[in-house]
């Protein structure tokens, strides 16, 4: 895995970002769970290089066309996503995915919006993300299956070192 977002629901996770970009440089790390401007100055000021947002406001949007950092915006509907392409935005985090209408809502936005790219999220585990990366418009999948709050309590890295591998081996396309 070179690709890991962090998000920001615990009070440690801007430590966690710093400490993870300084020890992961050849990994792109990213902040999710960004809601509000302030929070995506903390994420630049983290060493973040790339931030998620469940779903998007204005002043979102307008903060992002400006960072050197690039936002990957949430989007659930069709309206949002014809939001979003209208500030330039191309690739979008689907969220929360299975709830949206998941494959099926993917398949329908790829009509009118065929260019743009997704990243759904929410719901997404080892016996649906085939389902998602098979299709055109998706990119990635993200999902927490890989790091369950059981082995994170338990510190069992190496379990979840061995999840990531799996994945990586599985879905690598």
């Amino acid at each position: 895995m070179t690709v890991l977002e962090v998000t920001l629901r615990t009070d440690c996770a801007l430590e966690a970002i710093r400490r993870l970009c300084e020890a992961l440089p050849q990994a792109s790390i990213g902040v999710g769970t960004v809601l509000t401007p302030a929070q995506y100055r903390q994420a630049e000021q983290a060493g973040a290089d790339f931030v998620v947002t469940p779903g998007t406001t204005e002043a979102l949007y307008r903060y992002g066309v400006t960072s050197p950092v690039p936002m990957l915006p949430g989007v659930a509907t069709v309206s949002e996503l014809m939001t979003g392409w209208q500030y330039g935005y191309r690739r979008f985090k689907f969220f929360p995915a299975e709830a949206s209408g998941g494959v099926k809502a993917l398949k329908a936005f790829a009509g009118p919006i065929p260019e743009a790219r997704f990243c759904p999220t929410g719901g997404i585990g080892v016996n649906n993300a085939e389902d998602y990366l098979a299709l055109k418009n998706v990119m990635c999948v993200g999902g927490s299956w890989l790091t369950p709050k059981s082995l994170i309590e338990a510190e069992d890295w190496d379990a979840i070192r061995s999840l990531a591998r799996e994945a990586a081996e599985r879905f690598h396309h």
